[in-house]
């Protein structure tokens, strides 16, 4: 199939081929019949990414300072690479999506195959969106129509947060799409309605849904047009869905509204605003969020979960519905608003004009392929000069998942390794296509089933979300694969006895142990500075005492990483790279486990983030990971001492290795971070050819369950 993507490092728009995304639980397949340009929105993007980089860091200043901060911490070269492999992800353009349903996902009510829908899918030709992002179309409304009900619904929510009464005096300030059906939807409500704009054609769509005009590029008073038109008592609310850069459109806005009146700003305008505008009339200001309740709660949009009608009665998905029974009762129309019809495949074309200025309301994108060359799960990638490194020995090697960790650092050591790259699958298809074909992989997919069930396959290498950790390495061990999963191994005491039966079947089978390696991406242990570490620790005789500590840096409570069913917990996906890498340090079995967290957070859930871990040794060792969210990022991610024989260790962000009275030892630097990434994916293909695995299988069961253990604590602590 083919989809929109837009540049972000040069603003280039282009027309890619990529396989048709899965069915996850929850979604629906969508085959496209049209899609919307949102001129506004999608300008704004095209324009950033045309921009140089002064103007990007002019744009985004908090960007500007992280990136100032890691060249301190992590280094200039680290940072480098980190700012242009985010510049190089590709964006997915659109959302606002009209199509019919091929395929319902597991989970889904209310929703069956054929039916059309409206989604906030991308301008792509199929599309999997969550099912509280999608409505049913009525059937005599057209798809046309119903490709604006997305941004209709920006323009309702903005109308629900003023609390608009029938009779009601109200302002709209600017014109576009959103503006013109939020015209139509005050109109609805029974309110008279001012619309201010300076394009004459867009004042004139107005006054044709029934509303008043004043045009201030013409010289019209907007302020006396409004207080002529709220007959001097001032208009009880101003929704502004214009974009521009002033911060006088509030103020303006402000000067309009009676006592006590209400803003709402639905679109982006400077916001420096003046004390004396607002005090007098105890004026109420809101900003108002995309399509209503629901928007950016991951548990609404991408679990499912629906709020209760008695207690949220209009949320994103109820917003569209109540959009479409307006539009099928002939109250909006959007035909009015259509000023573009253009083939999907003349997509970039149009950007181009966007971009250079052309104006549009409506650009309707029109979908005419066959539904059966749209829906193919895996598709050949063309081949870059350059991209292919291997050799007819080397093994092949498919990966699942291309995520930024994958796609930045995984990848690229394989590849440098010398493998033979075969394919890549995503769930989307698109982080597959982009990174797939530049990396030289020779197909990307969406079919999981496919990679394990192709023989040509030696590794499978997964880069997943980490609840899918151990049934994929369970499938690959199975399927006579070797595998390398990325941290953690498992992320319950179920998946991780699942692995080892599949690992004791396949021992009983062969009655030897197996030649399908399982391999854990604990790459610090590989770093350069660790192996120096290993090496001067191997002269020591007696115990030793580690303080490990990682200042981790907070992660938004609603990550998917704090999901205990999804990602485990910071500790158990993160924590257990130390765990890892103490064990390996000592060389001896972990035989007690304490831990301690830094007590509740507000909201009552466990502080897992920050807690500190304490680990003994059957040597005698111990030693103390403090793992920790509650930092300065200016302070370095991470650090490691060791005290031993009168001497002290300490590695500073993976760059300075110091001895502090060591005999023969004072300082060991690189001139970037290195975590041993490289390293540790060359060895594992090592322990492949030679049979003998990088890390034994009982040392990385030995690992994940202490990690197991530690989460257990934690959580008693509740």
């Amino acid at each position: 199939m083919k989809q929109i993507i837009q540049n972000l490092k040069n603003g280039e728009t282009s027309l890619i081929e990529v396989p048709s995304p899965e069915v996850s639980r929850g979604n629906l397949l969508i085959n496209t019949t049209v899609s919307l340009i949102s001129a506004g929105t999608e300008r704004m993007l095209v324009d950033f990414g045309k921009a140089g980089y002064l103007a990007k860091a002019r744009q985004q200043p908090d960007k500007v300072k992280e990136v100032l901060v890691k060249v301190k911490t992590d280094g200039l070269a680290t940072t480098y690479e980190a700012v242009q492999s985010k510049l190089s992800q590709p964006i997915a353009l659109g959302y606002c999506n009209v199509g019919k349903v091929v395929e319902v996902g597991s989970g889904v009510e209310g929703f069956a195959v054929g039916q059309r829908v409206i989604s906030n899918g991308n301008h792509s030709e199929v599309v999997s969106v969550p099912k509280n992002l999608c409505a049913r179309v009525p059937d005599n409304v057209s798809d046309e129509q119903a490709s604006f009900v997305i941004l209709a619904a920006i323009g309702l929510q903005g109308i629900r947060l003023a609390n608009v009464t029938l009779g009601e005096s109200f302002v709209v300030v600017g014109l576009g799409a959103i503006g013109l059906m939020t015209v139509q939807i005050l109109r609805a409500h029974g309110c008279r309605v001012l619309a201010v704009d300076t394009q004459p054609d867009r004042l004139e769509l107005a006054a044709q849904f029934g509303a008043d005009t004043a045009n201030p590029a013409a010289g019209e008073d907007v302020l006396a047009a409004a207080d002529k038109f709220s007959r001097s008592r001032g208009v009880d609310g101003v929704i502004i869905t214009a974009s521009a850069k002033s911060h006088d459109v509030v103020s303006q806005a402000a000067k309009m509204c009676r006592k006590r009146g209400r803003i709402i700003l639905v679109g982006v305008v400077g916001l420096n605003l003046v004390r004396d505008d607002f005090y007098e009339k105890e004026l109420s200001f809101q900003v108002s969020c995309s399509y209503g309740p629901g928007r950016y709660d991951s548990n609404y949009e991408e679990a499912g979960y629906d709020y209760p009608l008695a207690f949220v009665r209009w949320t994103e998905q109820r917003n569209f519905e109540a959009v479409l029974d307006l539009m099928a009762s002939g109250q909006v129309n959007a035909e009015p608003l259509i000023s573009h019809r253009v083939a999907f495949e003349q997509a970039p074309e149009i950007y181009r004009k966007l971009s250079e200025g052309e104006q549009g309301l409506g650009m309707i994108l029109q979908y005419s392929s066959p539904s059966f060359e749209r829906n193919l799960k895996t598709i050949a990638l063309p081949r870059l000069t350059g991209s292919i490194t291997s050799n007819a020995h080397s093994p092949v090697v498919g990966f699942i998942g291309a995520g930024n960790y994958a796609s930045r650092v995984l990848i690229p050591a394989f590849k440098k390794a010398g493998v033979k790259l075969h394919s890549v699958v995503t769930s989307g298809g698109l982080s597959g296509s982009i990174h797939g074909a530049a990396a030289g992989f020779q197909y990307s997919s969406t079919d999981v089933d496919a990679t394990f069930n192709n023989d040509s396959i030696d590794v499978i290498a997964v880069a997943t979300r980490h609840d899918s950790h151990s049934h994929l390495v369970c499938r690959g061990l199975q399927s006579g694969k070797s595998v390398f999963v990325e941290k953690p191994l498992a992320i319950d005491r179920e998946g991780l006895t699942a692995i080892q039966a599949v690992h004791l079947g396949l021992k009983d089978k062969l009655d030897a142990a197996p030649k399908n390696h399982l391999m854990v991406g604990f790459n610090r242990r590989y770093s350069p500075h660790i192996t120096k570490m290993k090496s001067l620790l191997a002269k020591v005789k007696e115990p030793k005492s580690f303080v490990m500590t990682m200042n981790a840096g907070r992660i938004p409570a609603g990550h998917w990483v704090h999901d205990s069913a999804e990602g485990g917990g910071r500790i158990i996906g993160e924590a257990c790279h130390y765990i890892d890498l103490m064990r390996f340090l000592v060389g001896a079995n972990i035989v007690d486990v304490q831990a301690r967290c830094m007590g509740q957070l507000a909201s009552g859930k466990v502080n897992d983030d920050n807690a500190t871990i304490i680990l003994g040794f059957s040597d005698g060792s111990f030693g103390t990971i403090n793992y920790l969210s509650n930092g300065s990022d200016a302070y370095p991610k991470e650090t490691i001492e060791v005290f031993s024989a009168g001497g002290v260790l300490s590695l500073d962000n993976f760059r300075v290795l110091k001895g502090y009275g060591w005999s023969g030892f004072k300082v060991f630097k690189t001139w970037r971070q290195d975590k041993g990434q490289t390293e540790c994916v060359k060895a594992f293909l090592s322990g492949i050819r030679e049979n003998v695995p990088a890390i034994p299988f009982d040392e990385l069961i030995e690992v994940a369950s202490v990690s197991l253990d530690v989460a257990e604590l934690i959580r008693k602590q509740s």
